[in-house]
């Protein structure tokens, strides 16, 4: 079955998101790296976005070429020229709609600046960098905790499981078939050379496609068996490189949930 861009999911965290900025200076430029530059963000930064914009979106954005320019060449996949069309269309109508609403919430707010700070807040960024649309599947309470099983929406290989409060679940109104987003910081992702001998909770094999080595630790970025990409951390000079197997593993309380509306 051929998998259909995700628009909500791919903008659905605001045009401040710098990650259009990339994927569009990858279409004008096609590279990477020139497209890191005239954002300014590091080559590993932009390539992180482009995963996370392709975990959301569902389908690839970007198709690589070895050899290119300026560090290896890269151009725009059908879904992603869609993706930026629709991204301008969004970030006109979200200007149409802030010149209506700015001197209404600025009047509001006594005339200062308070008004248009909340309605830039509307387009919050955050840091967690593994970000995955899912369903959710079953909820089973476990004391005053609630352990929520997802199923990755458009990886459906993807299964994974959020451990949080039963007063959280009920804030959300989590149930079978709700559509959330799932995230978790890279730190606390930990990343294992080779593959699990048996498959547990939150416990997933994949492919090192990129190894950052780091006194703290080596930064991998793997493309999962289940189709989607992740951020983790390996022990200080793991020996890693890009290709290696590796099992990627989180605790679910480190799992955070989100819905829309």
């Amino acid at each position: 079955m051929k998998k259909r861009l995700s628009l909500s999911d791919a903008l659905g965290q605001g045009m401040a998101d710098r990650r259009i900025d990339i994927l569009r200076q990858i279409g004008i430029g096609g590279s990477i790296s020139q497209a890191a530059r005239a954002v300014g963000v590091s080559y590993k930064a932009a390539w992180q976005a482009v995963d996370a914009l392709t975990n959301l979106a569902g389908v690839p954005l970007v198709a690589r070429a070895v050899g290119g320019t300026g560090g290896g060449g890269a151009q725009l996949t059908p879904a992603g020229h869609e993706l930026l069309h629709a991204a301008d269309a969004l970030e006109q109508a979200r200007r149409d709609v802030l010149a209506r609403l700015s001197p209404q919430a600025g009047a509001a707010s006594g005339g200062g600046p308070g008004g248009s700070a909340a309605l830039a807040r509307l387009a919050l960024r955050i840091s967690l960098r593994n970000q995955w649309p899912c369903t959710v599947q079953s909820l089973e309470p476990l004391g005053p905790l609630m352990r929520v099983h997802l199923q990755g929406e458009s990886a459906p290989q993807l299964a994974l499981c959020a451990r949080i409060t039963q007063e959280s679940a009920e804030l959300l109104a989590l149930r079978p078939g709700l559509p959330v987003l799932a995230l978790c910081k890279a730190a606390a992702v930990r990343v294992h050379a080779g593959l699990p001998a048996a498959l547990a909770s939150n416990l997933w094999p994949g492919r090192a496609s990129r190894v950052s080595r780091g006194p703290a630790g080596d930064e991998v970025s793997a493309t999962l068996d289940a189709g989607v990409h992740m951020v983790g951390f390996a022990a200080p000079s793991s020996g890693l490189r890009s290709g290696r197997r590796v099992a990627m593993a989180v605790d679910e309380s480190a799992v955070v949930l989100a819905v829309t509306g």
